[in-house]
């Protein structure tokens, strides 16, 4: 059975940080891009960042470059979001998904919230 499970959200003040992760199990983790995507009351979802299988490669929205790092670790089956400087317009319910390019995304997760707010 595939799964993405993502953890790590919370209420943070603004210029705090939270780090997410995606957990993965049931598919062969190594051969799959992650997207961290997220979307926000009343908005479209948007592409935050990615990497590639192997984190060679790796892509941030202008919108959380320089504040943002995505990571991940094959041995364990996680991809994770370093999330600082955060802003209150960063809240929104994130999510992970897999896919064998940026532009596919075969496997979704249930996401996590992330609320920016003093």
């Amino acid at each position: 059975q595939v799964q993405l499970v993502e953890s790590g959200g919370g209420l943070v003040q603004p210029g705090g940080s939270l780090r997410l992760s995606c957990a993965a199990s049931g598919f062969n983790f190594d051969a799959y891009a992650i997207g961290w995507f997220r979307q926000a009351p009343g908005k479209e979802r948007e592409g935050v960042s990615y990497i590639d299988n192997n984190g060679g490669s790796t892509y941030y929205a202008d919108s959380v470059k320089g504040r943002f790092t995505i990571s991940r670790d094959n041995a364990k089956n996680t991809v994770y979001l370093q999330m600082n400087s955060l802003k209150p317009e960063d809240t929104a319910v994130y999510y992970c998904a897999a896919g064998p390019n940026y532009l596919f995304y075969d496997y979704w997760g249930q996401g996590t919230q992330v609320t920016v707010s003093s």
